[in-house]
C-alpha cells in the first residue's frame, strides 16, 4: 500500500502540538499540549508515564485523533510503538527528540496523518 507522505517540515520550528483524543470512558474530546517530532511523514509523541498516560489509554481504545500545530489542523491515526517490532524506529525517533528537546525518554506514539 502506498500512502501520501505529508511534508511536515513546515512545523519544525514549533515546539508543541495540541492532541485531541476521545476519552475512553467519557467519549468526550480530551486535548493536551505536548512536544513532538516529525519523521518521514509521521509525528511522534513521547508518553513520560508510558501506558499509564490517559492520552495513551485513549489512543489504545480509539486510535483516531485530531492534531493542531499552529494554525494547521489534521486528522491522524495513533499507534503505540512496540519495543521489539519497532526497535530501530524507536531509537531513531528517540534520538531526534533528544536532539530537539534534550529529552527523548518515554513511550513513543506514532501519529500518521490522513485525509478524512
Amino acid at each position: 500500500m502506498v500512502r501520501n507522505m505529508l511534508n511536515l517540515d513546515e512545523f519544525s520550528g514549533f515546539h508543541v502540538l495540541y492532541l485531541t483524543t476521545v476519552g475512553r470512558s467519557s467519549r468526550l474530546p480530551r486535548t493536551i499540549e505536548i512536544w513532538f517530532i516529525a519523521h518521514q511523514g509521521d509525528l511522534y509523541l513521547f508518553a513520560e508515564h508510558h501506558h499509564q498516560a490517559g492520552w495513551v489509554k485513549n489512543i489504545e481504545k480509539n486510535p483516531l485523533v485530531h492534531v493542531r500545530i499552529g494554525d494547521a489542523e489534521l486528522e491522524a491515526r495513533g499507534r503505540i510503538l512496540d519495543p521489539n517490532l519497532d526497535a530501530d524506529l524507536w531509537r531513531t525517533v528517540q534520538d531526534l527528540a533528544t536532539q530537539k528537546y534534550g529529552w527523548g525518554e518515554g513511550l513513543p506514539v506514532q501519529l500518521t496523518p490522513f485525509s478524512p
